[in-house]
C-alpha cells in the first residue's frame, strides 16, 4: 500500500472513532441521539471493516473493542490508588440536623455550609481509571482498597468513553454508580421468563450479576448505565475546588453524571431536596434508596478528614425501609467465631424491597423479651436496601392461642458445652471455646481472612472439611499441614494443595496489628490493633502489659482491657501463640511509643504510595489513636506526607508545597508520638 493510502486509511479511521464517540455520548449520555440506529451501525461496520484491513491501525481505546477477548477464568484483584469509602446513614430529619451541626462545628463556623446533594443510586460502585485520558482499567469497591478487575466487562457500558474528551490529568481513578434502567431490568426478566431461566429480584442483583460475568459479551447485553460522582487518585493538573466544579468537570471529559445533582444550602436546603426527590422516587427512570449530601468545599471536605472507612463530609440519608407482615415459624440459634449464640428468626417467605426474606436476626435474648416475640405470632419485617432484614415487632393482637415462648438453650446446639450469660450482659455464649467446632471454624476463617493473615486459598469449604476430618482445631494447626492430606480433601488435588501450603508460607511474614486482629480476641477489631501495636511496638511489651497500661492506649477502655489481659493470661491461648510463633510468623517491630496518647493532636497527615510494614488504613488509625488527623489530599494546612512505594500526585504536590515527606522509618516516629524532620 502507498504511504498516501495509508494516511488516507489512519485518516478514516480517527474520523470514525471520533463521530462513534460522539454518537455514544449523545445517546448514551445526553440520551438526545442525532443519527439513527441504522447510520451508527453503517460508520461502526466501516470501522470494523478498515480495521480488519489495516491491523497495525487498531487500538485498545476503538470503539470496536468494547467487547473484545476470551472470558476471563476469574477476576484480579486491582488495589485502589485511594481507598474507596464507604457512607455514614442517616435514617430521620434529625440524624441530618446532627450531622449538620457536626460538620459546622467541626469547621468553626455558624453559617450555613453549602452541601452539594445527588440520589442515592442502588447499584454497584466501580472506579474507573484513565491514563492521559485513555480507559486503562475498573474495579469494584470490593473491602474498599483492593476490588475485582472488572476492566473487560466495564468497557461494554457504552456511557462510559474509552477516552476522554480534551485535556486530563496524567492518571485519575473516577467513582460511580452502575446501575440496570428499570426498562433494561423488566426486558431481562421478561426474557429470562420467556427461556424458562430464574428471575432476577431487582435492577441491583441484575446489575451486580451483570457486571461480574465471566465472559464480557454476556455483560454488554444487559444495557448496564453509569453515573459518575467522586474521583480517587489524581496524578497531575489541578483539582476542581468545589463538589459542583468536579462534577462539571467530569461532564466536560464526556462523563455521566446525575442531573438530579443540587447544590443546596445547610440543612434545611438538604432536607427540602430530599423531600422533594422522595416525592418523585416513583418517576425515576432508575432505583434509588436515599439521598447523599456532600460538603460541596473539597478544601472543607479534607479538614474535616475521614473516621475508619467513612468520610466526615458525607452522609447517606436513607428512605424510609420497605415492610411487610409475616409469619415467625421458629427461631433457631447459631454460634458464632467468639461463642456468642444469636438468634436467627425462620420465617414464612415473604417479598420485602424486592427480595424473598426467609431469616432475619434476633440479635439478643433481650430484644426477643423487648419485642414480646413468641414463634407463631405475625411480625413486621423492614428492609432497606442490602441491609440485612430487620424483625421490627410483633402483632400481639393477631398472635395465635398455641404461640410459643422462645427461651434460651441450656447448651450449645453445636457442641453441647453449658451457655453462659455473664451478668450486666445481652449476650449468651457457649463455653466450649475450641472444642465447639462452631467457633473453631469461624475462628480459623477469622484467622485465614484477608484483613487478618490472608491466606489465600483457606475458604470456608476447605475449613469446613479440614475442621470436620479433625485435621485442624486451632489456628497453629494450619501450619502443620501437609501436602498428601491436604491433596487428599474434596475438590483439591496436588496443584491446589501446594498453593495452599505456598500461602501459608507467605502468611509467616506479616504485620504486628494483623496478628493481634487475627488472634480473634474480643472487641479487638483492625483500628484498636493497629492502636496496640503503634502503642507498645513489641508483642512482648503488650503482652506484659497489665490492664492499667493498657488501658492508656487511646480509645481502649477497660472492657478491652480485660479481655485483652484474660486472653493473655489463659494457657491454652499461649500455646496457640507459641506454636505459632515457632511455626515462623514474624513481623517488624519497634520501640514502644515514648510519648502520651494525643502527642499527635493537631498533626494532619497524608497516607500516600503502598506501604511495606502495614496497610495504609492500619497506619491510619494508629496514627489517629495518638490523635493525628488524616487528610484526604495535599493542601498548605497539612504537617507531613507519609510517602509508601509507588507513591503518585500527593507526594508530587508535598514536594510543590514544602510539605515534610517521610518514609516509613519517618512513619514509625509519628508512631512513637515524635514529630520528625522530614
Amino acid at each position: 500500500m502507498s504511504t498516501a493510502a495509508a494516511r488516507a486509511a489512519a485518516a478514516r479511521v480517527a474520523g470514525l472513532r471520533e463521530q462513534l464517540a460522539r454518537h455514544d455520548h449523545r445517546y448514551y449520555v445526553l440520551d438526545d441521539p442525532e443519527v439513527p440506529d441504522s447510520e451508527y451501525d453503517r460508520l461502526m461496520r466501516e470501522l470494523r471493516e478498515l480495521e480488519a484491513a489495516h491491523p497495525e491501525l487498531l487500538s485498545a481505546d476503538s470503539p470496536t473493542q468494547r467487547v473484545s477477548g476470551a472470558p476471563n477464568a476469574e477476576f484480579d484483584e486491582v488495589r485502589h490508588g485511594v481507598p474507596m469509602l464507604s457512607l455514614d446513614n442517616a435514617f430521620a430529619d434529625t440524624d441530618v440536623v446532627e450531622f449538620d451541626r457536626r460538620v459546622r462545628e467541626r469547621l468553626g463556623t455558624e453559617a450555613e455550609v453549602e452541601y452539594c446533594a445527588e440520589p442515592k443510586l442502588d447499584g454497584l460502585a466501580v472506579s474507573v481509571r484513565y491514563e492521559r485520558g485513555v480507559y486503562v482499567r475498573a474495579a469494584t469497591r470490593g473491602d474498599g482498597t483492593v476490588g475485582e478487575d472488572v476492566s473487560a466487562n466495564v468497557r461494554t457500558i457504552r456511557a462510559i468513553p474509552l477516552r476522554l474528551t480534551g485535556a486530563a490529568p496524567e492518571a485519575i481513578e473516577i467513582r460511580g454508580e452502575v446501575y440496570m434502567p428499570f426498562a433494561a431490568f423488566r426486558r431481562l426478566n421478561t426474557e429470562a421468563a420467556a427461556a424458562g431461566e430464574k428471575l432476577f429480584v431487582n435492577p441491583r442483583n441484575a446489575a451486580a450479576g451483570a457486571l461480574r460475568q465471566l465472559d464480557p459479551a454476556v455483560t454488554a447485553k444487559r444495557s448496564l448505565a453509569v453515573y459518575f460522582y467522586a474521583s480517587g487518585e489524581w496524578r497531575g493538573g489541578a483539582e476542581p475546588d468545589t463538589q459542583q466544579e468536579l462534577l462539571a468537570q467530569f461532564n466536560a471529559w464526556g462523563l455521566r453524571t446525575n442531573p438530579e445533582t443540587r447544590v443546596v444550602a445547610g440543612v434545611a436546603g438538604c432536607l427540602e431536596y430530599y423531600h422533594s426527590l422522595a416525592a418523585r422516587r416513583e418517576t425515576l427512570k432508575y432505583q434509588i434508596d436515599g439521598v447523599v449530601y456532600k460538603v460541596n468545599r473539597r478544601a472543607d471536605q479534607e479538614a474535616l478528614g475521614q473516621v475508619s472507612r467513612a468520610p466526615r463530609w458525607a452522609v447517606a440519608h436513607k428512605f424510609p425501609a420497605d415492610e411487610a407482615l409475616t409469619t415467625l415459624r421458629d427461631v433457631e440459634f447459631q454460634v458464632g467465631r467468639t461463642g456468642v449464640l444469636t438468634p436467627v428468626a425462620r420465617l414464612e417467605p415473604v417479598m420485602v424491597g424486592g427480595a424473598t426474606v426467609t431469616n432475619a436476626t434476633l440479635h439478643n435474648m433481650d430484644e426477643i423479651e423487648r419485642k414480646d416475640l413468641r414463634i407463631g405470632d405475625t411480625v413486621v419485617i423492614r428492609r432497606a436496601g442490602d441491609v440485612i432484614p430487620e424483625l421490627v415487632r410483633s402483632l400481639p393482637e393477631r398472635r395465635p392461642p398455641g404461640a410459643r415462648s422462645i427461651e434460651l438453650p441450656a447448651a450449645c446446639p453445636v457442641c453441647g458445652s453449658a451457655v453462659v450469660r455473664e451478668e450486666g450482659e445481652a449476650a449468651a455464649r457457649c463455653s466450649g471455646g475450641f472444642v465447639c467446632a462452631a467457633q473453631r471454624k469461624e475462628a480459623l476463617r477469622h484467622f485465614a481472612s484477608r484483613r487478618a493473615l490472608d491466606i489465600e486459598g483457606m475458604g470456608e469449604k476447605l475449613i469446613d472439611q479440614l475442621v470436620e476430618r479433625a485435621m485442624i482445631a486451632t489456628p497453629a494447626d494450619l501450619y502443620d499441614l501437609k501436602l498428601e492430606p491436604l491433596a487428599a480433601l474434596d475438590r483439591m488435588g496436588e496443584k491446589s494443595a501446594a498453593n495452599v501450603l505456598a500461602a501459608l508460607e507467605r502468611s509467616k511474614r506479616t504485620t504486628l496489628p494483623r496478628f493481634l486482629h487475627a488472634l480473634g480476641i474480643r472487641d479487638v477489631g483492625e483500628a484498636t490493633a493497629a492502636a496496640l501495636a503503634a502503642h507498645f511496638g513489641t508483642f512482648a511489651a503488650l503482652r506484659a502489659a497489665s490492664p492499667g497500661q493498657i488501658l492508656e492506649v487511646q480509645d481502649v477502655g477497660p472492657v478491652i482491657a480485660a479481655h485483652l489481659h484474660a486472653f493473655f493470661a489463659a494457657p491454652a491461648n499461649w500455646e496457640i501463640i507459641e506454636r505459632l510463633l515457632a511455626a515462623g510468623l514474624n513481623w517488624p517491630e519497634g520501640p514502644p511509643a515514648v510519648r502520651a496518647v494525643g502527642a499527635l493532636d493537631g498533626v494532619t497527615v497524608v497516607l500516600t504510595g503502598t506501604l511495606a510494614s502495614m496497610t495504609r488504613e492500619q497506619a491510619g488509625a494508629a496514627l489517629q489513636a495518638l490523635g493525628a488527623k488524616l487528610g484526604a489530599s495535599v493542601s498548605k494546612r497539612t504537617d507531613y506526607v507519609v510517602a509508601g512505594a509507588e507513591a503518585g500526585s500527593k507526594l508530587k504536590r508535598a514536594v510543590e508545597l514544602g510539605i515534610p515527606v517521610l518514609d516509613e522509618s519517618g512513619l514509625e516516629q509519628l508512631l512513637r508520638g515524635e514529630r520528625p524532620a522530614a
